[in-house]
């Protein structure tokens, strides 16, 4: 078989059955971030994310935003398990006949992010290779009672997103701020049942919290905030790579959200597993969809 047809989530499925952790470890593969034990009051967060040319970024692309892409991915990671990003390993994998200049953009540009948040670039590796590629892997902390993960969405809950979704590859992909001031005001204000950043499509990351709460979920479908860059409602949808926060809160929880702060937009609730994924739309009408979106393979 070949991994195209295994498909990328397939692959991760596949690796997680094989691997075995110890009692240290609190949560291994399949969410944003592992969550190790660390002390009586924290949690340590871990995450990577590699950007390949041709895949994440183009060639075209001023280096400054694809170094600053860079970290602002796994950072992002951090902020959907409500934590705070601390120290950064960059591997840098580069064709022989680059630029100093390249090198330094992209260093500038993860500068940015990493002095925005506080984040310590603390070493990594460099290689030649045939595309250019960053690979930046990211520790945080988080306290043990603001920890937010994907499978604690609960029927019933209200689910939110931050900002507006669709149209990424026009520009936000590249110059999108993650949303850690946003999660920490979630965490330490709310009890969060579950939450993910949305890179794969708002369709494609909530089958996630689907899939590990164990639920279905009911959208609505003009509750739905697209952004100007958007050319079709699909693309708020399926397109990804919006790093928007999606989380749900119970009733009690989501009703005192939208009184208190009007930054978060409610698009849906969660509902039985047997129910499924359902879009409603301006019309009532409900019809069935699939939580897809960008995959790898």
């Amino acid at each position: 078989m070949r991994i195209a047809a295994l498909g990328e989530f397939g692959l991760i499925e596949r690796i997680k059955r094989r691997v075995k952790t110890d009692r240290s470890v609190f949560k291994g593969i399949g969410d944003d971030c592992a969550v190790i034990r660390f002390n009586a009051d924290k949690y340590l967060l871990m995450t990577a994310d590699m950007l390949v040319e041709g895949v994440d970024f183009l060639r075209k692309d001023e280096p400054f935003l694809v170094g600053r892409k860079a970290m602002a991915v796994s950072a992002s990671d951090i902020a959907a398990c409500g934590g705070l990003p601390r120290y950064a390993l960059v591997s840098l994998g580069m064709p022989k006949r680059s630029s100093v200049g390249l090198a330094d953009g992209l260093l500038e540009g993860m500068r940015d992010i990493a002095r925005k948040f506080g984040i310590n670039i603390v070493g990594g590796d460099i290689s030649r290779a045939h595309r250019l590629t960053l690979d930046v892997s990211m520790t945080g902390v988080v306290e043990k009672r603001c920890l937010a993960l994907r499978g604690g969405a609960r029927k019933g809950d209200m689910l939110f997103v931050s900002g507006a979704l669709g149209g990424s590859i026009r520009g936000k992909h590249l110059k999108f701020t993650p949303r850690i001031k946003e999660a920490r005001f979630l965490v330490t204000h709310f009890k969060v049942n579950s939450m993910i950043d949305i890179s794969d499509g708002l369709l494609q990351d909530l089958g996630h919290i689907m899939k590990e709460s164990g639920a279905g979920v009911v959208l609505y479908e003009e509750l739905i905030p697209v952004s100007k860059a958007a050319r079709r409602r699909e693309e708020a949808l399926y397109m990804g790579e919006d790093f928007e926060l999606l989380f749900s809160l119970s009733q009690k929880e989501g009703t005192r959200l939208q009184r208190t702060n009007g930054n978060f937009t409610f698009i849906g609730n969660i509902v039985e597993k047997a129910e499924g994924l359902r879009l409603i739309d301006a019309r009532g009408k409900k019809r069935e969809v699939k939580p897809a979106g960008f995959t790898h393979f």
